[in-house]
């Protein structure tokens, strides 16, 4: 099947499976005598795989690494259940730091008049400088995140209390 088919059978979009094949996480599809690419029911069952695993949040190197053990025949389940234990653990920790931002956000809001004047808590807050919480930790995620203002970066990563 085409990239289009096989795109439609995974529910993995086309630039998708050319990005995974790209970086190596599918092998490089069979050509046609044209030059397109033909997916096998075996690509498509990895990109099935490769799909749920980033539905479940793991990042992209962490599905190598899921995929390496699939493959391994010789594996332990203990490896699988440790990498399906961390990454609760990061899930858990990203609810967390969700949790504090809704807090942060719904106590500026709470601090806003919200009429006509100019005079803004919410905007006064954000433009104050960072507090002296630790750096950021390195986003381990599976999605990147679009760059925020360093109040709700210092929300995000803080573990001191205020």
């Amino acid at each position: 099947m085409n990239i289009g088919e096989a795109s439609k059978a995974s529910r993995v979009s086309a630039k998708m499976i050319r990005y995974y094949e790209q970086i190596g996480l599918i092998p490089p599809a069979d050509r046609t005598d044209s030059g397109y690419r033909a997916y096998t029911p075996t690509d498509i069952h990895r990109l099935h795989f490769i799909r749920r695993a980033r539905d479940l949040g793991f990042s992209v190197a962490e599905i190598g690494g899921l995929l390496g053990l699939w493959n391994d025949q010789s594996r332990h389940s203990a490896d699988v259940k440790r990498l399906a234990e961390q990454q609760i653990a990061e899930l858990d920790r990203r609810m967390e730091n969700i949790r504090k931002m809704a807090e942060t956000l719904t106590a500026l809001i709470s601090s806003c008049a919200g009429d006509h004047r100019p005079d803004c808590p919410i905007l006064d807050e954000l433009q104050q400088p960072d507090d002296g919480c630790a750096e950021p930790e390195a986003r381990t995620g599976a999605v990147a995140r679009r760059a925020r203002g360093k109040a709700a970066i210092a929300v995000e990563s803080c573990t001191c209390t205020h």
